[in-house]
């Protein structure tokens, strides 16, 4: 029993659980640092914890290996940005061009506010592993379709159209990247804006032959 209690007592007013999950924040800020800075590849394990100020031991204590770390530190990311980009559309006035417009722009804000998130987001996270490139997809794929019920719920069930939308505003944003986040955010949005109209632009079907 005093075992026990030793075990769920709290520490400086934090559970055992609480310091575990707040080691874990700590390393995936850690993360986020790193490979925004150094790139995935040129990171250690060392170099996270040296950033989240912890020991190497602390590092297994939440994850089996770097991998999942870059998966995690990926999905509190897209978290993030899926979150405002959502809260953006809903708050918006207007039609669907409005909230297109919202959505894209609290995109690319957020893209520019914190650079080395946005490099863990569009550029490390690729051609990792099998794993990683599946959480990848999967992300954009629950992205594509949070977005389209939002602003476009008439394509709903097109989600190749859905998936050539969000893979086309994401190659506009790491082209913005590459130039140093130019042009300015307004005509980054307005290209992506113009993108996801004309994509949206579904084809009258063929007339059946012989009419």
């Amino acid at each position: 029993m005093t075992q026990e209690l030793s075990n769920t007592r709290s520490y400086r007013g934090q559970t055992p659980e609480q310091r575990r999950a707040d080691r874990r924040n700590r390393l995936i800020a850690g993360a986020i640092s790193v490979y925004g800075e150094r790139g995935y590849h040129n990171a250690t394990v060392k170099a996270v914890c040296d950033a989240a100020g912890l020991t190497e031991r602390y590092f297994y204590e939440s994850f089996a290996n770097s991998e999942m770390l870059l998966i995690d530190s990926y999905n509190f990311i897209t978290d993030l940005v899926r979150e405002r980009v959502l809260l953006a559309g809903e708050s918006a006035r207007g039609g669907r061009v409005a909230r297109s417009r919202a959505m894209l722009h609290a995109y690319f804000s957020s893209i520019q506010r914190d650079p080395r998130s946005a490099r863990v987001f569009l550029v490390e996270i690729r051609g990792v592993s099998a794993a990683v490139d599946r959480t990848f997809d999967d992300s954009l794929r629950e992205f594509g379709l949070a977005v389209t019920r939002l602003v476009a719920p008439d394509v709903l069930d097109d989600e190749l159209l859905q998936a050539g939308i969000i893979g086309g505003v994401i190659h506009i944003a790491m082209r913005w990247i590459a130039c140093d986040y130019k042009p300015p955010i307004d005509e980054a949005v307005a290209t992506a804006l113009r993108l996801g109209a004309a994509l949206s632009k579904r084809p009258r079907a063929a007339p059946a032959s012989g009419a």
